[in-house]
């Protein structure tokens, strides 16, 4: 028989049925020399060749013949399994009641369905916490289930009966004519919801009536071994035409949930916009006056009579889930008061948002979803701008609430901005709480960013005290953007503002805004990078546009300068560092260069001298700049080199880092610089002719003012002033005569 073989013998027979199939290939390609015959032989030649290839081919040929694939099914500890589904898809206990929930609201959802034109019993789930028992009940007036129900769906690990009746439905309506469908939005697809109760219980029983079957009231029951019991119980059990009770046996661990204000929290923060309502068994405590009987029994004739406060002690139902879904509503159906109100719920806020942005999209990725900029800095972000404990996006799947933490939906330069997602497209892990990576999640986040852009470009579109509102809480944010996000660079850079020269130092202003005031013949977006405004403004680097009258963008941050750097183009014009040794537009300017390389001949001896006096570790040569006016020299960085501001940065970054500490990272992020200097200055005057008058060679004087030189151009461009004691000494000694 073919199920005695053994699993070798399997394998043997697979190997001859391939052995069979080559030989007689490669037998028919070859000719008779090959396999020891000749042509000349006769009949009796070939019998005798026969017995030669018997021994290897024929009990092959017999054991495939009578050799079958045989098919098995993979068996599975029930025990172990049950363990793995209770302690290792979910991270936290809380969600058991999210699950079971879900549950009864897609069974309301299903009567709902099923029940159409047709008059049934109010459709609502409630939660009835025992704590002389020790017990959670939660009951929902859906459409329960038969006996061959509980068997399949909850003896069945896996077994989602929420998708096989979508599935069914689906099924249903693709076979009548076309037209609308009822859209029954069920929550369930994975079965595994339903177990999720043993993380807080250690047995649970199940009571259900279902709407379809033979009306009888069934209860399962089982504490999350191996097996479960059915049995047939007292109709009474189950009120209403159908419906399904689940009683929670609360571990000792898990006494928590015993308490009606953990279970409110709970509600509302997974289940608050399901459909049906929520109601929660709460005690509620009042006080009333009644007679003081002790301080009353003296009392006199027409004295009034004294009252005391007694507690009274009341339980009602309670109903959790008021706020409405506003995002499952057209927006044209939403008043601006509605959604200011729900976004002070939802999020917890006090203060109105700026703006807002209610879309959905449709086709191959189907989601709603609802963004606000709020009016101030959440307060959880005014210590860390990217704190991962802020909660700014929140993700529901058919309304229910999965997570608060997914970071992958928005970039983290879109962290102040709070909103909703509700998709059925999403591809979430068996718990529900962890988000894949897939084309889906790209798309809904490119989406999401780009609704964000457009909602921000309103707001610079209206202008007034909210952009101004804007820029001074989140401004910040959208230059982060600029440098992290290659794709959206150019959208996010036209909404950054800057400060500039020409503007009064409250102002702000955007690069559209820049280049539509640039001069006439002006090549280049121009910046300058300092501690403030005050060091920008007496940077040496301006000169070089004071007689042009171009505008310089300051840029006061780190950020505004990476930002820049990451920008490089903007509108066909380059931005160029006005304190790099070849600025663009200035510089290099054609109709001076003949005039430059004449004046450099002229100052020659004082560059050579210059360079060497300073020597090779403070700057990298000394060189000639007709773009300097007032200043008599200026600092400038090479084409890769870093300006005083980022130097300044990144040490801050290293040492805060712990990559090195304060002491080591001196001259770690900084290289020589370029010395320009002014001809036209009367210190270089005074330095050529006193050199001249020496052969080249300077005075002690002559290196006393080269010094001085550099030290006065490294303090207005911002750079560190490394040799203090020089620098002090040479200013003490002007100071002395």
């Amino acid at each position: 028989p073919k199920l005695a073989l053994p699993m070798a013998g399997t394998r043997l027979s697979r190997t001859a049925v391939a052995l069979c199939l080559l030989v007689p290939c490669a037998l028919g390609f070859m000719t008779p020399a090959r396999v020891g015959l000749t042509s000349q032989r006769g009949a009796s030649a070939r019998l005798s060749a026969r017995p030669t290839l018997r021994p290897v081919v024929a009990p092959a040929l017999r054991m495939a013949a009578k050799t079958e694939p045989e098919k098995f099914e993979f068996q599975a500890e029930v025990t172990r399994v049950m363990d793995i589904i209770i302690n290792s898809l979910y991270s936290e206990k809380d969600v058991f009641l999210r699950e079971l929930v879900s549950n009864a609201a897609d069974a309301c959802d299903k009567k709902r369905f099923l029940t159409l034109g047709k008059e049934s019993d109010e459709l609502q789930i409630t939660i009835k916490p025992d704590a002389v028992n020790k017990k959670v009940i939660i009951e929902d007036t859906g459409v329960g289930m038969s006996k061959e129900e509980l068997i399949n769906n909850l003896g069945r690990i896996a077994q989602s009966g929420t998708k096989g009746f979508a599935e069914a439905m689906k099924a249903q309506n693709a076979a009548k004519a076309k037209g609308e469908t009822e859209d029954i939005n069920l929550i369930g697809q994975f079965g595994v919801g339903f177990y999720s109760g043993f993380l807080v219980a250690d047995k649970m029983t199940v009571i259900t009536k279902g709407l379809q079957g033979d009306g009888k009231t069934y209860q399962w029951e089982s504490e999350a071994g191996q097996s479960f019991e059915i049995a047939e119980v007292d109709e009474g059990e189950i009120e209403g035409e159908s419906g399904t009770k689940i009683v929670l046996h609360l571990r000792e661990d898990a006494e928590e949930y015993l308490d009606d204000f953990k279970l409110k929290n709970l509600v509302q923060r997974y289940s608050e916009f399901i459909n049906f309502p929520i109601k929660i068994w709460t005690q509620k405590t009042t006080y009333e006056q009644v007679d003081d009987e002790e301080a009353n029994k003296d009392l006199k004739e027409g004295e009034t009579r004294k009252k005391k406060s007694v507690p009274v002690t009341t339980s009602e139902w309670e109903t959790q889930n008021t706020q409405k879904p506003l995002w499952m509503r057209p927006p044209s159906k939403v008043t601006d008061e509605q959604y200011d109100e729900f976004y002070k719920s939802t999020f917890k806020a006090f203060d109105k948002p700026l703006t807002k942005t209610h879309f959905s999209l449709e086709g191959q990725v189907e989601f709603k979803a609802l963004l606000f900029v709020p009016s101030q800095l959440p307060w959880e972000l005014t210590s860390n701008m990217f704190d991962e404990n802020a909660k700014n996006m929140r993700l529901y799947v058919k309304r229910v609430f999965i997570n608060d933490n997914f970071q992958e939906l928005c970039p983290r330069w879109l962290k102040f901005v709070r909103g909703v997602i509700d998709s059925e497209d999403l591809p979430l892990n068996v718990g529900r709480e962890i988000l894949q990576k897939s084309s889906v999640l790209r798309v809904v986040s490119r989406r999401v960013v780009k609704k964000s852009l457009d909602m921000i470009d309103g707001l610079k579109e209206k202008g007034g005290e909210d952009w101004i509102n804007f820029q001074k809480n989140f401004g910040k944010y959208l230059k982060v953007g600029v440098v992290e996000d290659n794709e959206n660079r150019q959208d996010i850079a036209k909404l950054c503002t800057f400060r500039t020269n020409q503007l009064p130092a409250s102002n702000f202003s955007t690069l559209d805004e820049y280049v539509g005031r640039m001069k006439e013949g002006q090549e280049c977006v121009y910046f300058v990078s300092g501690e403030g405004r005050a060091q920008c403004e007496i940077s040496p680097a301006l000169d070089k546009v004071k007689d042009n009258g171009y505008e310089v963008i300051f840029c006061t941050e780190p950020l505004d300068e990476l930002c820049m750097m990451e920008v490089k183009k903007y509108d066909k014009f380059e931005i160029v560092d006005l304190t790099k040794s070849d600025a663009k537009g200035i510089d290099d300017a054609t109709d001076k260069k003949k005039e430059k390389e004449d004046k450099q001949i002229e100052f020659d001896v004082v560059t050579k001298f210059l360079a060497d006096t300073l020597g090779k570790e403070k700057v990298a040569k000394a060189e000639i700049s007709l773009a300097l006016s007032d200043s008599p020299a200026c600092l400038a960085q090479g084409e890769y080199g870093m300006s005083p501001q980022m130097q300044k940065y990144m040490k801050a970054r290293a040492v805060q880092m712990g990559d090195m500490d304060e002491e080591a990272s001196v001259g770690q992020f900084s290289a020589p610089c370029v010395l320009q200097v002014n001809p036209s200055h009367p210190i270089l005057e005074q330095l050529k002719s006193s050199l001249q008058a020496n052969e080249g060679k300077g005075t002690e004087q002559d290196e006393k003012r080269a010094r001085l030189l550099y030290h006065v151009a490294a303090l207005r461009g911002g750079y560190e002033i490394t040799d203090t004691k020089e620098f002090a000494s040479l200013v003490t000694e002007i100071m002395s005569k």
